[in-house]
């Protein structure tokens, strides 16, 4: 374009020289001989850019291109050229003959899920930005609906069920916080329910919160940060407690099934549990050290309570698992006793879960799950690349059926096979030893409702689609 202002500046002049020097031409003469000029001018480049190869263009725009990228990062002579990656998928055909189903809606990865006291749900909460809220009873069916709710202006980072099963517990991401939602009907008279925010508690926590649970009895919420703190709250959101675990860290923290404990595990080798304490009238006492689980040799990555707290595990740093009696008169002076112990199938940081009646254990690394029988102290099963990323949360459900796991945007939904086996070999066991025809006649009719519900599981999961 520069040229062509260039040659209509040229023609201009001469235009006017002419008009000057030669008044007598005509000046319509003059105007179209600077417009043939400037027409043969645009034919030359129009014919010009043709007769250029494709390749030569598009190698001018390349350079282009990489002379502005070099200018950019001239100052960083290390930088290597940009190369193409395969993307890591965000999802694995996962295919096992454990496998119940796969539950699939969120858009982002999955963070945290709790099952609601009755047995009814699963709540999954992701970066989304989104709560779904899941039906434990669609598990074994073809398709698995949900219910969606929004986490506005925020995510939720962890979630736990309320003892009645009608509201959530969840931490916000962004206001490292704490709010409650409330799970209602639609106005329309529908049994459709609705996942709304209800009430925001203040910020207390200075770093991020890690873990929120609340009591069965309904009467204390806690949440734990990265630091060395615990919060007990009330309903309303005030704070009627606060522990210092004094673990350098914490990477975990609980609150037991019972509704008495709250725990914590961190930097150290240990699991230090308090018990939170309510006067005749109903009304908070105070916190005080009731246990601790000593015995590994590293810091303590995750731990559970089966379902009535009499039984801990633990899985540590050191490469091993542990299960403990926590039965004990902690009041007394009685520590926790250490019953049995197993090596981590993969080295790195770890998930434990262990079943309602303490007859499973579950450990989770990266994309592998260990199913241990408890009971009999021998590893089960190992299933390995469940999902195509890490794993981010692996639990039980209320009744031991299941064990849910979650990686990337997806939670696997597993039979507790391991459960089935070690619940029928404990009643085998208890016939060899039954005396009385009465209980021999039940333990018999027991063990034969397990073995065929065991055999319908493996059955029905060999041929049904996922």
């Amino acid at each position: 374009m520069d040229l062509k202002q260039a040659y209509l500046s040229f023609g201009v002049v001469s235009m006017a020289n002419m008009s000057e020097s030669e008044g007598s031409l005509p000046l319509i003469a003059v105007t179209a001989a600077v417009g043939a000029i400037v027409l043969l001018f645009t034919l030359l480049c129009s014919v010009f850019r043709k007769d250029k190869p494709k390749e030569e263009i598009e190698s001018e725009q390349d350079k282009k291109t990489a002379n502005a990228g070099s200018e950019k990062n001239n100052s960083n002579k290390k930088v290597k050229p940009a190369t193409k990656t395969a993307k890591k998928p965000a999802h694995i055909s996962f295919s096992h003959t454990w496998l119940s189903c796969t539950l699939k809606g969120h858009s982002s990865r999955i963070v945290s899920l709790d099952f609601s006291p009755n047995g009814k749900y699963l709540i999954t909460a992701s970066e989304d930005r989104a709560l779904m809220l899941w039906s434990v009873k669609e598990f074994r069916q073809k398709e698995h609906k949900y219910i969606r709710g929004n986490v506005e202006f925020d995510s939720a980072t962890h979630v736990a069920f309320s003892p009645d099963s009608r509201a959530l517990v969840a931490s916000l991401a962004n206001e490292n916080a704490v709010r409650i939602f409330r799970l209602g009907k639609k106005d329309d008279g529908s049994h459709n329910v609705t996942i709304s925010g209800a009430l925001d508690f203040p910020s207390k926590h200075k770093l991020d919160i890690i873990g929120v649970g609340i009591s069965s009895s309904g009467k204390w919420i806690m949440t734990c940060s990265s630091d060395t703190t615990i919060l007990i709250w009330d309903l309303k959101g005030e704070v009627l407690a606060t522990i210092d675990t004094h673990q350098v860290n914490n990477s975990c923290g609980k609150v037991s099934p019972c509704g008495r404990f709250v725990a914590s595990s961190g930097f150290t080798s240990d699991v230090k549990v308090w018990e939170v304490v309510f006067d005749k009238s109903g009304s908070f006492s105070s916190v005080k050290r009731a246990f601790e689980l000593k015995g590994h040799s590293a810091g303590v990555y995750d731990f559970d309570f089966n379902n009535d707290s009499r039984r801990m595990a633990s899985v540590s740093k050191d490469n091993t698992w542990k299960v403990w009696d926590t039965d004990v008169r902690y009041d007394m002076g009685q520590d926790p006793k250490l019953l049995y112990s197993g090596k981590v199938s993969y080295p790195g940081p770890a998930l434990i879960a262990l079943s309602p009646d303490g007859r499973t254990v579950a450990v989770g690394v990266d994309t592998s799950i260990a199913f241990w029988d408890a009971a009999n102290e021998h590893q089960d099963q190992v299933l390995e690349n469940v999902h195509a990323e890490s794993m981010s949360c692996l639990k039980f459900d209320i009744g031991g059926r299941y064990l849910v796991c979650s990686g990337g945007k997806h939670v696997q939904v597993l039979h507790n096979v391991t459960g089935y086996k070690a619940t029928i070999a404990d009643l085998e066991e208890k016939l060899r030893t039954a005396s009385g025809p009465g209980m021999k006649d039940r333990l018999k009719q027991q063990v034969s409702e397990a073995k065929e519900a065991l055999e319908n599981i493996l059955l029905s999961s060999k041929d049904s689609p996922k």
